[in-house]
């Protein structure tokens, strides 16, 4: 009998251990594979992440040119104080008490064309602050007083609210008793309701004020988006939650890249996947590009999402959805970006970290855009980012046809350098008008175009934010964490939210690493990070 009870026990300890070693195949190394890994190796999976590039962190990125680090986009991170429910998540992952945070007075300023304020500055200064960015506002526009409180006043009634709700849970997997709780943020969701269609464009033109009407018609550089993408940030700018981290991004991601190798998984880098394996329907592991296949019990995408859907898993599962999003009938790819960074033997500590400014004649890209402003980012807030004495110019001209560098480079490569360093020149020259002996003082100068974003990414058309947001911001995402008739297989990362980002990548990763829990019967536990 005593025997028979050893077996038994000895038999429930391997089934035990077989759930906990599931072998799960993650492919990608950016935020969202690396939280993934991370959620499921605290969770007792054994997890593999492939990442065709030689590093970590996807477009959440830097380089280093020369004692200069040159940033792929990490402007400031959501979350990064208590004030924010993203910094639970985080916290999760990364020790957020060792990272110093900047927090800027102002986020950006806007310098319009055709006005002025009442005192004659062109300028208009978006201030981190609400009672100082209210006072501001009054200041210049005292004839728009009721709009400018209503927008205050919102912001305000954001901070009250928890955003996003039960951040830690996912919907579909709770019992209905705990999805009462949900209605409590019903006050939340008809705020939100109200709210969700007005642009930048839409609110400019309830505003008397020229002056004030051009600059929030200029708040993204002259397109018309949600309001809510830069008043829910400014909500907890205010409190001290969107500040950037020193050490930019990879400081940051090798943070995330630490913690998921202590706690035991696996990368490898140079190892770019071609397909995703299948059988009967149900994803069973990834084909390199060199050919060796690697099974798994699980495989979970955190890469680009066309790859995944129409390369890796040949367009075989996919519905009406998924196809008008691959048309972009719903959403548009977000832009790609023509970046020129620069490292330049001077501070510029008189000029603001972040500034938007028209041209005096426009700029025509080799991809036929037509730029009449231009939108720099002088980190000279960031110490670690060059030599002291130095800082870091980054200038970033945004474009929809990523297709012509991306195509260009494949088919004339001696073209694509030319036309490529041909343009830099006349930004660079366009930019020293502005700050005066930029030239001389540049003692690197680098080149990103889109085809570079999507070659070390494989964002498709280089995008750097996923999808772009449609006009209704809070609309329930197409895109879905499992693709129909396939099993085995999940899906997170950027492009699962529109309008993409880091919130969204640990967001969905987490998600998908309690649903795996879920499914396979396993508590989802948190691990606190390692001192």
């Amino acid at each position: 009998m005593k025997n028979l009870k050893k077996t038994f026990h000895s038999s429930i300890v391997n089934c035990i251990d077989y759930l906990y070693t599931m072998k799960i195949n993650i492919i990608g190394a950016g935020v969202a594979g690396l939280s993934a890994g991370c959620y499921l190796q605290m969770n007792g999976f054994e997890t593999t992440i492939f990442e065709q590039h030689s590093t970590f962190g996807g477009l959440c990125t830097g380089w280093k040119r020369n004692g200069f680090t040159f940033e792929s986009g990490l402007q400031w991170l959501l979350g990064s104080g208590r004030s924010n429910p993203f910094y639970l998540l985080w916290s999760e992952l990364i020790d957020m008490e060792t990272i110093r945070f900047v927090h800027h007075e102002v986020r950006v300023e806007i310098e319009v064309k055709d006005h002025r304020d009442i005192s004659g500055d062109k300028v208009f200064h978006l201030y981190t602050n609400l009672d100082r960015l209210e006072k501001y506002m009054l200041s210049i526009a005292p004839e728009d007083e009721p709009m400018i409180r209503k927008l205050i006043r919102s912001m305000r009634k954001m901070q009250g609210y928890e955003i996003p709700p039960m951040i830690r849970s996912v919907p579909q997997l709770l019992p209905w008793y705990r999805k009462i709780r949900y209605i409590r943020f019903l006050p939340l969701l008809l705020f939100l309701n109200r709210i969700k269609r007005e642009t930048n464009f839409t609110f400019a033109d309830k505003l008397k004020n020229p002056f004030l009407k051009e600059a929030f018609r200029l708040l993204f550089d002259g397109d018309e988006m949600p309001l809510l993408i830069i008043t829910l940030p400014l909500a907890f700018n205010d409190l001290k939650g969107t500040g950037y981290p020193i050490g930019g991004s990879v400081d940051f991601v090798g943070k995330l890249e630490q913690r998921y190798l202590e706690s035991g998984g696996r990368i490898r880098y140079g190892s770019g996947v071609d397909r995703i394996t299948v059988e009967n329907n149900q994803a069973t592991g990834v084909v390199l590009r060199s050919g060796e296949s690697v099974p798994s019990g699980i495989t979970i995408s955190a890469s680009d999402w066309n790859f995944t859907v129409f390369k890796a898993l040949e367009r075989k599962y996919v519905d009406r959805t998924i196809l008008k999003l691959h048309n972009q009938e719903n959403l548009k790819v977000f832009y790609s970006v023509f970046m020129v960074s620069l490292g330049v033997a001077a501070t510029f500590a008189d000029q603001p970290h972040f500034l938007r400014f028209p041209l005096s004649e426009p700029l025509v890209s080799p991809d036929g855009t037509k730029y009449e402003r231009m939108e720099v980012h002088i980190n000279n807030y960031d110490p670690t980012s060059a030599p002291q004495g130095k800082t870091v110019i980054s200038i970033s001209f945004y474009t929809r046809n990523a297709d012509f560098w991306i195509n260009l480079r494949q088919s004339d490569r001696t073209t694509y350098e030319a036309e490529k360093e041909k343009f830099a020149r006349l930004i660079i020259g366009h930019a020293d008008a502005r700050f005066g002996g930029l030239k001389e003082k540049a003692e690197v100068v680098d080149v990103a175009t889109p085809a570079t974003f999507q070659r070390y990414t494989n964002n498709w058309k280089g995008s750097v934010q996923g999808w772009l947001p449609g006009k209704n911001i809070i609309a329930q995402s197409p895109v879905q964490s499992k693709l129909p008739g396939l099993k085995n297989f999940y899906f997170c990362g950027h492009w699962a939210i529109p309008g993409g980002g880091l919130p969204v990548a640990i967001k969905s990763a987490r998600d998908v690493a309690q649903m795996i829990c879920h499914r396979e019967k396993v508590p989802f536990r948190i691990k606190p990070h390692l001192p």
